[in-house]
């Protein structure tokens, strides 16, 4: 773990004179140690630099074909359009949506991307929020 994420010229340095890339793949390779079924990771991709990013990406990757199952909290909705096999979508605690990418396209009818989906979903869901609250 420690070669696979860069760490290896660190790992003898306190972690409090790592940069904050450096701690989050610390925390990544951290959690895979014990080889777990599933991850449970919340924006994993933040202040990662674009090679760490790829790398997270790939691993995750790996993880699923390995058949475990990894859940991903995250903002950043280009990156669960590039990597998620299924996705929700929660507004206000809601779940608003549960499916693939595809999916969530057939069911408001448009061929946009998932940010562009999302924003339609959710303006819907404050548009039903209004009427009724």
């Amino acid at each position: 773990q420690i070669e696979a994420f860069g760490l290896g010229d660190f790992v003898d340095e306190l972690t409090e004179s790592y940069s904050h890339g450096m701690k989050q793949r610390l925390v990544f390779a951290s959690a895979r140690l014990h080889d777990p079924q599933v991850l449970i990771l919340d924006e994993p991709m933040v202040g990662l630099d674009p090679r760490s990013m790829r790398l997270v990406k790939d691993l995750l990757r790996a993880e699923v074909r390995l058949g475990k199952t990894v859940f991903m909290s995250t903002h950043t909705l280009a990156l669960a359009e590039e990597i998620a096999d299924r996705m929700g979508v929660i507004a206000n605690g809601r779940m608003l949506f549960l499916g693939t990418v595809d999916e969530l396209r057939r069911q408001l009818s448009r061929d946009d991307s998932l940010e562009q989906l999302f924003l339609t979903l959710t303006e819907e869901n404050d548009l039903d929020a209004h009427r009724t609250g």
